[in-house]
């Protein structure tokens, strides 16, 4: 009787098993001997897909990148100029998908590089800023500055960091009396945070528009 047959080793299912890896362990339990190890291969044979850990990485954050919704940028024209809703949708969709894999979120800081997905939502942003109105230098900001709060916001938990031990905070720090109550309320705490900082750049970023269109 034949045996089974081990399923066909291929780049995207190298990505696959890597960034599960991270997922679980975090991005310094990725080796190739490890990796060859989960998929029941010989280390060399990884090299005929990805030819170094730093192209693995940068295929990880490519996979994780494109589970980011972008279409909304599309729907923009000279007709329908609503960037604002664009931003929001996608910065939501950004969080979401940084939420699912957050111990991949270190290695996205070096930029898109030559990762297609991160070119596409580069490619994607900057073009629907600049049919919305946007002139091409100030839209090439307004993305940098996009990119630096998406970015920050998926590093960590600001209330998840605290100590639950009250014991912490007696006397030492009595403005931070009710602190170790912050960890329990983490995902509400972390949300609302976005949701008031996204807002307040939406803000002001209306307000730039307008003064740049002078004042319409």
């Amino acid at each position: 009787m034949a045996r089974p047959r081990r399923p066909l080793l291929t780049r995207e299912r190298i990505i696959a098993t890597a960034l599960a890896l991270v997922d679980a362990e975090g991005l310094a339990a990725v080796s190739t001997r490890r990796l060859a190890t989960e998929l029941g291969v010989q280390g060399p044979s990884l090299y005929n897909h990805v030819r170094t850990k730093d192209d693995l990485i940068d295929a990880m954050v490519d996979a994780v990148l494109g589970e980011v919704d972008i279409s909304m940028f599309d729907e923009i024209s000279a007709g329908n100029p609503d960037w604002r809703s664009a931003l929001r949708a996608w910065s939501r969709s950004y969080r979401t998908a940084m939420a699912a894999h957050p111990r991949i979120v270190p290695a996205l800081a070096s930029g898109p590089g030559q990762r297609p997905n991160a070119l596409r939502m580069a490619d994607a942003v900057f073009g629907g800023l600049v049919a919305a109105g946007w002139p091409r230098r100030e839209a090439t900001t307004v993305g940098t500055l996009m990119r630096y709060f998406l970015t920050g916001a998926s590093l960590g938990s600001f209330a998840g960091g605290f100590p639950s031990d009250a014991a912490v905070y007696t006397d030492a720090y009595p403005h931070l009396n009710e602190a170790h109550l912050l960890a329990d309320r983490q995902q509400r705490i972390d949300r609302d945070a976005f949701e008031v900082g996204l807002e307040s750049l939406l803000d002001g970023l209306d307000s730039r528009y307008r003064l740049l269109r002078g004042g319409v």
